[in-house]
């Protein structure tokens, strides 16, 4: 039994620092600095090379949580070149800058310091003219730190809309096709209010595929959504008497052709607009896999576009744990199991917790009783849920532990309340804001625990 706890902390103990080596390769700053740097007059961005001499003002806006680093990365590379900037960022996610005003804001719920910035970075945008350049951060969070619903819209009403698509299900690209067509500066309407200046935008994904347009709600970028499809969400999962009369209303004057749609591909608002990815899912995950095997695991990377139920994608990762250990498939003892995306929760419970620790609460429910199975799951911003935890840390020893203080895991699941449950066994995982966001990063290592010779005479 000893060397079965010895080995699981171990494991523990591999797992944070696999999930660590994944953070640094997403680290905002150096990921702005590897697609971004200034020689002379000339500034290079990707593929792309702009003359600064020929641009009257160069202002920066953008909004997320991993922002204010990107933010000051920006100011690392352009110093006194910046006019001034505006960025909304989720609160105590924020850094120094000398040029750049930081706003802290409501996130995963808009508040009234979201629409206030969001409100004066629209302004900005819209008096930049035809000889400035505009550069936007965008990440992670900035769908709910961009509030500015389309007028008749209440900010309450659309808190309302954001917490019932947050608990009935919906996949992230459904979430944000409703953001999208009640604001007016999502889906491409914020690079409609810069047209005629120049922007480029900076990106760090947070959504499976990295679908510009998804990320933040594509405020820069042509919108492939439609207040048809919104429809037929809203009618997928049954949210006509659920969400506010006002936007239902709006939605419907949408299908109808009484509000116009957001811009679509092929819009001159884009001409001279250029959007660039600067990290991603798979770049943290291919740096946790480096990691793992410099630990001696066998490993494999599932993906980094897995989306679905939590808890069926819990027994997923489970059920190929308990596979390693009885036939040695897909690959042997010592391994990990990584994969990336995000999964979404439908809430019936009322309790607290994200989709990170009830993925884990899952998971500890199948690995039961099992070899030396340790499963991390987490998410990179440094935040599950409405939570102060990136997520949790479940063993195989998880579930006698929790027998031991009277805990019932099937009792916690049932009413989403997989935050307690964590800390009532000390097991979650809490990094602080950790100033990135490419969704989450699972962990699951499987070791055979060696069997004892028997003593013969």
């Amino acid at each position: 039994m000893n060397l079965k706890s010895n080995n699981i902390d171990k494991m523990r103990n591999d797992a944070v620092r696999i999930f660590h080596a994944g953070l640094k390769a997403v680290e905002p700053n150096a990921s702005i600095k590897k697609y971004c740097r200034l020689e002379g007059d000339n500034l290079f961005v990707g593929s792309k090379i702009y003359d600064l001499s020929m641009f009257k003002n160069l202002f920066v806006i953008g909004a997320g949580k991993a922002s204010a680093p990107m933010a000051s990365a920006i100011e690392d590379i352009l110093g006194k070149r910046i006019t001034s900037g505006i960025v909304n960022v989720k609160y105590k996610h924020v850094t120094d800058l000398d040029r750049i005003k930081l706003i802290e804001a409501g996130h995963p719920l808009p508040d009234k310091n979201g629409q206030q910035g969001a409100n004066a970075i629209l302004n900005l945008a819209k008096n930049a003219g035809k000889n400035d350049m505009v550069l936007c951060l965008i990440s992670g969070g900035g769908s709910a730190l961009l509030p500015l619903p389309f007028p008749g819209i209440t900010l309450k009403e659309n808190q309302d809309t954001i917490k019932e698509l947050l608990s009935c299900g919906a996949a992230i690209h459904e979430i944000n096709a409703i953001r999208k067509h009640i604001s007016i500066i999502k889906g491409g309407m914020l690079a409609k209010a810069t047209c005629p200046a120049v922007l480029v935008s900076f990106i760090l994904s947070d959504v499976v595929g990295d679908d510009l347009d998804v990320i933040a709600s594509g405020p820069t970028v042509p919108d492939s959504s439609t207040f048809f499809d919104c429809m037929e969400i809203i009618k997928k999962y049954n949210l006509a008497k659920r969400l506010p009369e006002t936007v239902i209303a709006h939605i419907k004057a949408g299908i109808s052709g009484k509000t116009p749609e957001t811009p679509k591909t092929g819009d001159p608002a884009f001409n001279k607009t250029y959007n660039q990815i600067i990290g991603s899912n798979i770049e943290a995950i291919t740096a946790s896999k480096q990691k793992a095997e410099s630990l001696g695991y066998n490993t494999i990377l599932l993906s980094s576009m897995i989306e679905g139920d939590t808890s069926h994608v819990a027994h997923v990762h489970g059920a190929i744990a308990g596979e390693i250990i009885k036939t040695g498939n897909p690959l042997p003892s010592p391994a990990c199991i990584l994969s990336g995306g995000e999964t979404t929760v439908k809430v019936k419970g009322k309790g607290l917790g994200g989709r990170n620790q009830e993925f884990a609460l899952a998971a500890a429910i199948n690995i039961a009783g099992k070899e030396s199975i340790v499963v991390l799951s987490g998410g990179t911003d440094g935040t599950d849920g409405p939570t102060d935890a990136a997520g949790a840390i479940a063993d195989t020893n998880t579930l006698k532990r929790a027998e031991d203080i009277g805990l019932d895991p099937d009792y916690f699941l049932l009413n989403n309340d997989s935050y307690h449950f964590f800390k009532k066994l000390g097991d979650l995982f809490i990094t602080g804001p950790t100033n990135t966001n490419v969704m989450d990063l699972r962990i699951v290592l499987v070791r055979n625990v060696p069997k004892l010779l028997a003593c013969t005479r």
